[in-house]
């Protein structure tokens, strides 16, 4: 009798293991019925959006090195992106700046005080708008567009291009421009 409980055992735990490893109740990419858990991230376009691949969380040009802490430690200064209903209303909001600001880019008009006055023509409050020269032919702004939620519009104009980019805030910091200093 020994001998049959100790084998019992044995494939008893034989099985368990079996299903420890081999992730019991997840499903497989084979499975006929696999759909999203709730765990995995969905992005549903907005409207007038084409699917694009997601850009990554760190920051442009920076490829942290093994017990390297730089983007750890500069994470403060990585915008927070907006998701769902808000993200949808930033896409909206930049689409118009950079409409608004696409005739004088045509013009060749890159004069901070010319981009402000169109963007304070779109509505917005004068301490929710800032312009800044950016090189001799381009100009920056940085637009609150929102407190509540905080929506922050930030992008440029040059011979190039015009481009917003709408987001969220930056952690541990209440407004839309950049902080200086983290925690």
């Amino acid at each position: 009798m020994n001998t049959t409980r100790a084998t019992r055992t044995r494939r008893l735990t034989a099985a368990a293991a079996l299903v420890l490893a081999t992730g019991c109740g997840t499903l497989h990419a084979s499975d006929a019925d696999a759909r999203p858990t709730p765990s995995t991230p969905t992005k549903t376009p907005c409207p007038g959006e084409h699917p694009t691949p997601s850009a990554s969380s760190t920051a442009p040009g920076v490829t942290p090195e093994p017990g390297d802490h730089y983007a750890e430690n500069h994470g403060f200064r990585v915008p927070l992106q907006l998701r769902g209903r808000p993200r949808c209303a930033g896409l909206a909001v930049a689409a118009r700046i950079e409409k608004a600001l696409e005739p004088l880019r045509e013009r060749g008009d890159f004069a901070p005080a010319h981009t402000r006055a169109a963007l304070l023509g779109l509505g917005y409050p004068e301490g929710a708008v800032q312009t800044y020269q950016n090189g001799p032919t381009g100009v920056g702004f940085l637009v609150l567009a929102d407190d509540t939620p905080l929506l922050c519009v930030e992008g440029g104009l040059d011979r190039a291009a015009t481009h917003a980019t709408a987001f969220g805030g930056y952690p541990d910091h209440s407004g839309c421009d950049m902080p200086s200093g983290g925690h």
